[in-house]
């Protein structure tokens, strides 16, 4: 469904393979827990981060996003998203 390349916002991203509907899951962060901040880190509240060792790694920030993160380690499209787009989120949500 997706795949990492070199992104136009920053070094490496996540894109998408194939057409994802607006709504689609596009996969489950999967990681480790840690309280100490550094890259790849997903703060669950103040104190609790997951350093994320999945490709969805990769998703760069867009104050236009096309996914999102819910509090259930899901991702999802928040709008219908074409082959080959990146696929992005607002690290500014919580």
């Amino acid at each position: 469904m997706v795949y990492v390349d070199d992104s136009p916002i920053h070094g490496k991203g996540l894109f998408a393979r194939r057409f994802i509907p607006a709504g689609s899951l596009i996969g489950r962060i999967r990681g480790e827990p840690t309280t100490d901040d550094g890259a790849y880190v997903l703060w669950l509240d103040e104190k609790r981060g997951i350093r994320v060792q999945c490709d969805l790694r990769f998703i760069n920030h867009s104050d236009r996003p096309n996914a999102v993160y819910y509090d259930t380690l899901e991702v999802c499209a928040v709008r219908d998203i074409q082959p080959g787009e990146e696929i992005t989120h607002d690290y500014n949500q919580g």
